[in-house]
Order: structure tokens, then C-alpha cells, then sequence
């Protein structure tokens, strides 16, 4: 797809500023989209925004198509008459720079229980636009709701330690299940209607400012999700439910041992059959929710590192070859509904980093599919094909992604050699390096330029999001208030209208 020059932030809404221990879709977040288009910045990236589950990524979700009710507004439902001021009179002290996930999580659902509660005895329009979310959504949110519902009747634990009648969805015990769990399954499909509702009406007020959101599409899912104990076929499981192969990465410069993520891998030859039916209710979901989609390991559709699941690490393996193009002619084909204009072009970013074999280059342009461009990976060398003035038009340039260190956090640990050489090639001094990434970037012929928050804001290692393979500690940066924003903005705006973005 052919995309207009640009430029954006990337900044997940867990990382916005507030009380309340996460970033929500509120007031914060209507401010920050006002921040960026004072700017000029015309594209807001964020991360999946799935219900997170074990360890908090938003990449190991609960679900491929449900939200993720910590983001849901508190005073949205405060002004909805769902809570009460008073309610929120407990709150633990928060730290106001890092989201503690252990004591956020069983606050913020003893809320979001209680509005639901309230919401019971309420009717009118709420209550209407209810029951029409929960007819319109039906085909993943009742699946997602009872998944939800009998995970938390059975202590959280994953699907794979259930009773078998349940793991296995065996009749009548599974209805039977469903019967009893009638109010719990209702109340889960309304956090999924308090979110979507909550997001629909933020991103409309950032499309009528002129802002696009990316959205991420991981490319697998958790083993841990209604997606797979719903649909155990779509995946390469044995008789008992387990993966016989899972996903990783080999090894490389970055690690000795690859990366063992431990996703259920697709049997690509049932979506085949089905016309690759899940796939695109997956994509046409999303894309309902933003408006470019990045495609998170983008190589795995043309060929994906296969690790039998007995394995400890990622070493050994065999690479196998994916869906390819006959997956993005059906997305090209059936995403219509306004998604897309079929023939046209597909609005999606192919996250193309790591080995990166002839197939998927060929994959990648065929389609159209700008690719991604890290600055903070090219400072080895000039023939180094990140540094930008190698980049073509159509690609999608970085200071630095969620999975990298900040700017200034790479500049403070980075070989010797290479600080060297990426303070000679942007000319400039250490202080300055985060901003001058950003020029850097901005000044290319990129299609768009995108960096984290962080960069902008020039902080250190403390601000990463997130260490790739490392248990604990994630996902948890947040930004502590608007000030440092305010004198930022005009500094943007000129980089924009600079390089006409």
C-alpha cells in the first residue's frame, strides 16, 4: 500500500500518565493525542491491545480479538454512574513511573466488578448498546467469555489444567458449565463492551485530528487463550491438548541459544481448508480497531523456525516454510467492509527484522509492504544497511522499537567502536544523541519516522520496555506528567515541517 510521508510516536496507552497505576483510555489519553497533533505528528503507534495474561505482555494475550480491561477508564465509568468517587478512596499508593501489575490487577477488577454490578440494575441506552455489542461480536466473545469465566472459576490457571470434560469442551459438562457461569460470562462480555466502547470513541476523536493509529499484530498466539482451547484444530497439538512444536527464533548475534517463546505453531493446512477464515476475522477485527497494521515477525508467513516442545532452548530446530502468498491474496481478496480497498493494497507495516531470507523480501514486496528500519542497529559501519542513507521510500524508520533500550540507554552501554562511529556520522554530542537519532530519521526519505516516547524525552535504560527472553520486569515504563511535554511540542513541529512530515 502506498502511504503518505509522516511522522509518529510510538507509545503504548499502558504507558500514559494518571493515577490510577496504568495508563487508561481517559482523560490522559484524549491529552496526549492533543499533545501529538499539536506537533504535527500525524500517526500514533501502540502495541497489541489484547487482554494480558502471564507475565503482562501485551504479546501473550488471552485473546487474539478481546481488549484489555486494565486499560478501561475508571473515570469514564464514574461519569457513566457505574462507580462513585468514593470508590476509588482505597487505591494503593502507585508508583507514578512504573506499572505494578501485582497490586493494580485485583484493585482495578474489584472495580470493574463493582460497575458491573451497578450496571445490572441499570436499562435504558446502556443497556441496549449492550446487548447490541454482544450480538455484533458473537462470533469470538462468547467463546472469549466463557474461556474468561471458567479460568476464574478454576483459581486462573491455565485451560491446559482443567478438568478434562472442560480442557477437551466435552458435551453436556461443557453447557452445563456455561449455565452456571451465566452472570461471570455477562460480566466479562461487559468489559470487552466498556473497552471497545472506551477506544472506539478515542480513536475517532485522534482520526478527526488528522492522527492514523498503527496497530501490532503479533503473529502468534498464547497457548494460554481462548483462541486455542476454542479452536484447538487451527494448531499443531497432540491428542492431549499439547503443542508437539512450538515458536522461537534460532541462534544469532543476539543470543547464543536463539529465543524459545513457547507458542502453539499453526497447522497451516487446516487454515488452508478453511480459506484462512480465522486469520482474516482476526485481521478484519483489528482493523476495525486501528488503521495500519504493523505484523509483528512478518518473516514467519514465509518461513517459521519449527522447535519440537520438549526442547529447553531454541537451538535446534528446522525452518518451515509458511502460508506465503496464497495467505496475503486471501487477506487482499476478503478484507473488504471499507478495511481496504480490495486490489488496492493491504494497510500494513511487515515488522522484517532478523534473518531475513530472499523469500521474504519477495513476500514483503510483492504485496507492497513497507518494512521496518532501526537506526540504533546501523552504527557498525557505513555499508550498514540500517543507517539512513541507505533507506528506500517505502519503509517505516526507527530510533528504536519497545524491544531495544532507549537511545540514550544504547549510547551509555554500546561498544566503544560503534559510539564512536554513530556520534561522527550524526555529529553530534552525547547529550544530544536521542534528538539528533530523531532528526536522523525525520531527514530520510522514509515514508514515515516513528520513535518511542523515550527518545523523545531523552531518558535512559531505567525507561526500556521491555528485555526480549527476560522473565519479570516488562512492560512497565510510564511516563510521570505532561510538563516535559509542553516545551517538546514546538520542537517536533519543526522537525515536521523541516522535512515535510
Amino acid at each position: 500500500m502506498t502511504f503518505e510521508r509522516a511522522s509518529g510516536i510510538l507509545l503504548h496507552p499502558t504507558s500514559l500518565p494518571g493515577e490510577y497505576g496504568i495508563g487508561e483510555l481517559g482523560t490522559q489519553a484524549y491529552r496526549f493525542v492533543d499533545w501529538l497533533a499539536g506537533t504535527g505528528c500525524k500517526l500514533w503507534q501502540i502495541l497489541p491491545l489484547g487482554p494480558t495474561g502471564y507475565g503482562d505482555s501485551p504479546y501473550q494475550c488471552f485473546s487474539s480479538f478481546a481488549g484489555n480491561p486494565y486499560l478501561i477508564s475508571l473515570e469514564d465509568l464514574i461519569l457513566r454512574g457505574f462507580l462513585f468517587s468514593t470508590d476509588l478512596e482505597d487505591r494503593p499508593e502507585f508508583e507514578p513511573d512504573r506499572v505494578d501489575y501485582g497490586r493494580l490487577i485485583p484493585w482495578k477488577l474489584n472495580l470493574l466488578k463493582l460497575a458491573f454490578d451497578r450496571f445490572l440494575i441499570s436499562n435504558g441506552q446502556t443497556r441496549s448498546a449492550f446487548d447490541y455489542f454482544c450480538a455484533t461480536h458473537l462470533g469470538w466473545l462468547e467463546d472469549y467469555a466463557l474461556f474468561m469465566a471458567i479460568k476464574e472459576k478454576h483459581g486462573d490457571g491455565s485451560w491446559e489444567e482443567w478438568p478434562e470434560e472442560l480442557k477437551f469442551r466435552r458435551e453436556p459438562d461443557l453447557s452445563s458449565m456455561k449455565e452456571g457461569l451465566v452472570q461471570e460470562i455477562q460480566r466479562f462480555s461487559f468489559y470487552q463492551f466498556i473497552f471497545f466502547d472506551q477506544w472506539t470513541r478515542l480513536r475517532n476523536y485522534a482520526n478527526t485530528l488528522g492522527i492514523r493509529i498503527i496497530g501490532d499484530l503479533p503473529l502468534f498466539t498464547a497457548m494460554d487463550s481462548a483462541d486455542v482451547w476454542a479452536n484447538p484444530e487451527l494448531f499443531l497439538l497432540d491428542e492431549e491438548l499439547k503443542p508437539t512444536v512450538v515458536s522461537g527464533v534460532p541462534p544469532d548475534v543476539f543470543s547464543q541459544t536463539g529465543q524459545l517463546w513457547g507458542n502453539p505453531l499453526y497447522n497451516w493446512e487446516v487454515h488452508k481448508q478453511t480459506g484462512y477464515s480465522w486469520w482474516i476475522e482476526r485481521l478484519r477485527s483489528t482493523l476495525r480497531s486501528v488503521d495500519i497494521l504493523r505484523l509483528d515477525h512478518f518473516r514467519g508467513f514465509a518461513g517459521f523456525w519449527e522447535i519440537p516442545a520438549e526442547n529447553i532452548t531454541a537451538e535446534y530446530g528446522r525452518w518451515v516454510a509458511g502460508p506465503g502468498i496464497e495467505f496475503f491474496n486471501s487477506l487482499d481478496t476478503h478484507l473488504g467492509d471499507g478495511l481496504i480497498t480490495p486490489g488496492i493494497g493491504l494497510p500494513i507495516i511487515a515488522e522484517d527484522l532478523g534473518v531475513i531470507t530472499p523469500d521474504v523480501i519477495e513476500l514483503r514486496d510483492k504485496f507492497h509492504l513497507p518494512g521496518m528500519k532501526i537506526l540504533q542497529f546501523g552504527f557498525n559501519g557505513a555499508d550498514n544497511p540500517f543507517l539512513p542513507h541507505h533507506y528506500p521510500r517505502d519503509c517505516v524508520a526507527y530510533t528504536g522499537t519497545h524491544d531495544n533500550d532507549t537511545a540514550m540507554g544504547w549510547l551509555s552501554s554500546a561498544p566503544a567502536l560503534e559510539k564512536e562511529f554513530a556520534l561522527k556520522y550524526l555529529g553530534c554530542a552525547s547529550d544530544d544523541f536521542a534528538w539528533e537519532l530523531i532528526r536522523s530519521i525525520w531527514s530520510s526519505v522514509a515514508v514515515f519516522a516513528i520513535t518511542p516516547m523515550q527518545d523523545v524525552l531523552s531518558l535512559g535504560g531505567e525507561a526500556r520496555m521491555n528485555y526480549p527472553s527476560q522473565l519479570g520486569g516488562n512492560w512497565q515504563w510510564r511516563m510521570t506528567g505532561e510538563e516535559p511535554l509542553l516545551h517538546l511540542s514546538q520542537k517536533i513541529r519543526e522537525l515536521n515541517n523541516l522535512f515535510s512530515r
